[in-house]
């Protein structure tokens, strides 16, 4: 596994301290901040697989805010919540934004390495999901817009007199059509194409 990194956020100088130790010391890279508004300022720099752990309440924009700040900028970052006192609806509105684990202070070490690791477990493959959808987003770039139809149709299934009928010209079109689309996503059949996009949506 690449470098585990966690980012902590939580307005207690005390806490922090303790954390980032505890957590240096297992072999996390462990970026702290004093404030939701100082990590989001500096989200240029986030560095992958990550963890967030985050108090649930804190001065200004609390860790829900934080939550929902993130999701406004459609980035999703494995969460940890952590807290001294919350009410049941703060717990059940952060899973609903994507936490995976919610531990009460004091907890015990052992509870959040479990599940700092498998929030990491997860942004490794979201991360790996992601930097796919770009490559092929790529691919799917460099056809002309009558290949990308081609390719569109041949992702649903249809024969090359389907996709003929659908855009009006001859199957032989279809068939040129069909072995560009194929060059040009660097694959030699159907099934290949097929497995290479399973999971991703292309673009219209």
């Amino acid at each position: 596994m690449d470098t585990k990194h966690v980012y902590l956020v939580d307005d207690n100088p005390e806490i922090r301290f303790h954390l980032k130790g505890l957590l240096v010391q297992k072999g996390y890279s462990v970026y702290d901040f004093d404030s939701a508004q100082t990590f989001l300022d500096g989200l240029e720099n986030l560095a992958h697989p990550c963890v967030l752990v985050v108090d649930m309440r804190m001065p200004k924009l609390s860790g829900l805010d934080l939550q929902y700040q993130l999701k406004l900028k459609n980035l999703y970052i494995p969460s940890i919540f952590i807290s001294g006192e919350s009410q049941p609806q703060e717990i059940i509105d952060a899973m609903k934004t994507g936490a995976i684990e919610f531990l009460w202070k004091p907890f015990k070490s052992e509870h959040l390495i479990a599940a700092l690791d498998r929030g990491l477990a997860i942004d490794i493959e979201n991360t790996n999901i992601q930097n796919r959808k770009i490559k092929l987003q790529a691919l799917q770039a460099d056809l002309s817009q009558k290949e990308n139809e081609v390719f569109l149709l041949m992702r649903k299934g249809l024969k090359n007199k389907e996709i003929g009928e659908k855009l009006g010209v001859f199957s032989d079109t279809v068939k040129k059509h069909r072995a560009q689309v194929l060059a040009k996503m660097q694959v030699t059949t159907l099934h290949e194409l097929l497995q290479l996009w399973e999971g991703i949506e292309p673009s219209a």
